[in-house]
């Protein structure tokens, strides 16, 4: 029988509650982080908890998540999957960048497999960055063909996207197999409701991230009350939503806070009934 609570990432069995290292870097995504002392020790509650799911990326930092990742885990634990992506670059001013020529994902990818201490990195997501904001349509055989070439070669287990649209999907699988999509997506963003079900038919994870992004005021009081009512925080009851939603969901909420570690983990364990997933599909609804 199926662990309704894991999903196959390839070739890889990961429990569909991960962990999101972005948060380990200093503000806006840059810089170390304040305290260096507590982002090990949320990575290492993490696994402790049984995450075997990281997700990451050598430009969160830059280079500051994956070193945090590589002194606190390493050497890592046999079912320890760490997925990574690639597609930018940061300025020394914080910005995010375009970087999407063979020889700057080639050189990220190599960057990632230093910084994390890895001779092959599970999974790599190609980032898209067409335009700032959601996913947009745009070429990427050149860009992904890169990242085949890589795996190829051994130095990439699997491939994945992020930031992309259907058509991309496509596109890409008829370069390589694609074994994850991570795009936006949570209770009131449902732009990629067909893409969703298109994956999960496929045996392909997504990932969504911002589970709260994009909630107007109004949507965010009536989650507020819901989860009140369940005795569960907003949080939690967004990411038992996303669980609920989809077979396929595997998520990777971050934090640098232990207890916030703690409560995010329990929200796989929250069971949504029919009439409060009503109740949330009428909030989702709700205009100012």
């Amino acid at each position: 029988m199926t662990d309704p609570k894991t999903f196959q990432l390839g070739d890889l069995t990961v429990n569909r509650m991960g962990y999101g290292a972005m948060q380990l870097a200093g503000p806006h995504v840059f810089g170390p982080p304040k305290d260096r002392a507590a982002a090990l020790a949320v990575l290492r509650a993490a696994v402790e908890a049984g995450v075997n799911h990281i997700d990451t990326s050598d430009f969160y930092g830059p280079h500051v998540t994956n070193e945090i990742i590589r002194e606190a885990l390493h050497p890592y634990a046999d079912d320890l999957v760490i997925v990574t992506k690639v597609g930018a670059l940061r300025g020394e001013d914080a910005s995010w960048n375009r970087a999407q020529t063979p020889q700057q994902l080639e050189q990220a990818v190599h960057d990632n497999l230093r910084n994390l201490g890895l001779e092959q990195i599970d999974v790599v997501n190609l980032r898209m960055m067409i335009e700032v904001g959601g996913p947009a349509e745009g070429p990427l055989e050149e860009q992904f063909s890169t990242l085949a070439r890589l795996r190829e070669q051994g130095l990439i287990r699997h491939l994945g996207l992020s930031n992309a649209t259907a058509k991309q999907v496509e596109q890409a699988q008829a370069i390589a197999p694609v074994v994850c999509v991570q795009n936006h997506n949570n209770l009131v963003h449902r732009a990629d409701d067909a893409l969703v079900d298109s994956l999960n038919a496929q045996g392909i994870a997504y990932v969504p991230f911002f589970p709260l992004g994009g909630f107007s005021p109004i949507q965010s009081d009536a989650l507020s009350t819901i989860a009140g009512d369940l005795g569960a925080s907003p949080l939690q009851v967004a990411l038992a939503w996303l669980l609920a939603r989809s077979p396929n969901m595997l998520l990777i909420p971050g934090t640098s806070s232990t207890a916030h570690l703690a409560e995010n983990l329990t929200a796989q364990d929250l069971v949504l009934t029919p009439e409060v997933l009503a109740a949330l599909d009428r909030a989702a609804e709700l205009t100012a």
